[in-house]
């Protein structure tokens, strides 16, 4: 069986701030395999940026409080030194961060920009670094590379930022492409666009990829296997096919129920997740989407579930108390278009007195 390039374990994050700690990440795992595509997703303050910030070192700035194992190719990052974490970082574990446009500096131009990620780590001349840039802005799909290379970040497009952005990204062959929210602030077309060439690139590259997002129709077509994360926890993990097929943990179900749907009648409305996150400063022990899910009964036990394969499939794993029986009802009855409280009802979920009675 392949060794994981990167294998998560336990990982913790609690950043200090005025009002007290805040646990951005409270124990998270996960694995990614060579050359495959995980995407994490999950509402905005879920912990997914955090948990990827924190595996490359970026949170030792904010005096972070870390805690659990990092592995990536037989090394902890937790444990590891600012200066191999400078060796790793833009070489073999690269990200693309959300906002091109705050990423790349305003007064330098693009190809300086890529060429001073290549000289960090490669001995190479300043000719050499830009023939790799002009290189790598082809190949990211750039009109005229060996012109633009030269532009300043204003002189491009939203789309074309990214674009720069990823091509800095692969400027060292990295094994691990972590890609934060790639098409956010970016039309239906152009987002498209930059979802097919992360395909593309990590097909002919045999890279691994990360792909962190809110939206589950974002990854439907290009990850191999979904992280789904709330209050800086996994709630449910599964390959592709089974997370679409049979989603486990009602928070799932209400990211699913938030996407357009062509297969059902046009009356059906999009279906909001009621409620707000809760704060991951006073965490209470207890399942944190509780006080949102509309499928509350007898079954919710006082304690956060564990992490617990669904019928003996250890690929797809959910942390939720209600019986396995009930769980594939209520997605049955989502599917079929009926509202979160008509599918409660549906299979007798009233409220956790009455369903305890």
């Amino acid at each position: 069986m392949t060794e994981p390039l990167l294998d998560v374990r336990d990982l913790r994050t609690a950043i200090p701030t005025e009002d007290g700690d805040v646990h951005a990440v409270n124990g998270v795992s996960f694995t990614v395999e060579p050359g495959k595509v995980l995407g994490v997703v999950g509402e905005s303050g879920s912990g997914k940026s955090v948990t990827m910030l924190t595996l490359m070192g970026l949170t030792r700035r904010a005096g972070a409080q870390v805690s659990g194992e990092v592995l990536f190719g037989g090394r902890d990052l937790v444990t590891a030194s600012d200066r191999e974490l400078q060796r790793i970082r833009g070489n073999e574990i690269a990200m693309i961060f959300q906002d091109p446009l705050s990423s790349l500096h305003p007064f330098y131009r693009v190809g300086a920009q890529i060429t001073e990620g290549i000289r960090a780590h490669r001995d190479v001349t300043k000719k050499q670094a830009r023939a790799r840039a002009i290189e790598l802005l082809g190949l990211v799909g750039i009109p005229k590379p060996e012109q633009r290379v030269d532009d300043y970040p204003h002189e491009f497009s939203g789309g074309m930022r990214q674009r720069v952005m990823i091509a800095m990204a692969l400027a060292n062959d990295p094994k691990l492409l972590i890609a934060d929210e790639p098409t956010t602030a970016l039309d239906v077309t152009v987002q498209a666009q930059i979802l097919a060439l992360l395909e593309r690139l990590q097909q002919e590259l045999g890279m691994a990829v990360v792909m962190i997002t809110h939206d589950l129709g974002v990854v439907a077509e290009i990850a191999d296997d979904i992280v789904v994360m709330y209050a800086g926890r996994v709630v449910e993990q599964a390959p592709v096919e089974q997370l679409f097929r049979q989603p486990r943990h009602p928070y799932t179900w209400g990211l699913l129920r938030s996407i357009p749907r062509l297969d059902l009648p046009r009356d059906v409305d999009l279906v909001p997740i009621e409620g707000r996150p809760p704060s991951l400063i006073h965490l209470t022990g207890r399942c944190s989407f509780q006080p949102r899910c509309p499928y509350v009964g007898g079954c919710c036990g006082e304690q956060d579930p564990t992490l617990d394969a669904v019928a003996g499939n250890e690929q797809h794993r959910v942390r939720c108390d209600m019986p396995e029986e009930r769980r594939a009802r209520v997605w049955d009855a989502l599917s079929a278009g009926r509202s979160p409280s008509e599918a409660a009802a549906a299979v007798g979920i009233t409220s956790a007195e009455e369903d305890a009675a």
